[in-house]
């Protein structure tokens, strides 16, 4: 059996453009999505903490220490530049694999540098990071 695992994150990063013209996708800034093993065109999932839209799209490569999260296409009807929002992938892993698994969590600072790299525990009780 396979499960679909949550695989990494780019936590309360701040948008920093939107492109309604624009075909579609987010751009991330290179070292974010280093930082978060996403590689360009992978599924993610974009969830704005400021006014709760939830989205998917793809990820493209934005310049590296720029520290741009660019909504583009039609989602930028719906996340808007200034918003904080978690980029999020998951992954399929087999059952073995599943049961030591460790997601990646990247913690970004006001300009959405990398500011702490680690792996997300077992869930315990509510937490605020």
């Amino acid at each position: 059996m396979r499960r679909s695992l949550f695989k990494s994150k780019i936590h309360r990063a701040r948008v920093t453009q939107a492109d309604v013209d624009y075909e579609g996708s987010v751009t991330i800034d290179a070292n974010l999505m280093e930082a978060a093993d996403i590689i360009p065109f992978e599924r993610v999932h974009v969830w704005d903490v400021t006014n709760g839209a939830r989205l998917e799209t793809y990820a493209i490569r934005g310049d590296a220490g720029s520290g741009v999260i660019c909504i583009n296409g039609a989602a930028a009807h719906l996340i808007h530049p200034g918003d904080l929002v978690i980029i999020a992938t998951f992954a399929e892993v087999e059952e073995a694999e599943a049961r030591q698994w460790k997601p990646r969590v990247v913690l970004v600072d006001d300009k959405n540098r990398a500011r702490a790299v680690g792996v997300d525990e077992v869930p315990g009780p509510q937490r605020r990071s």
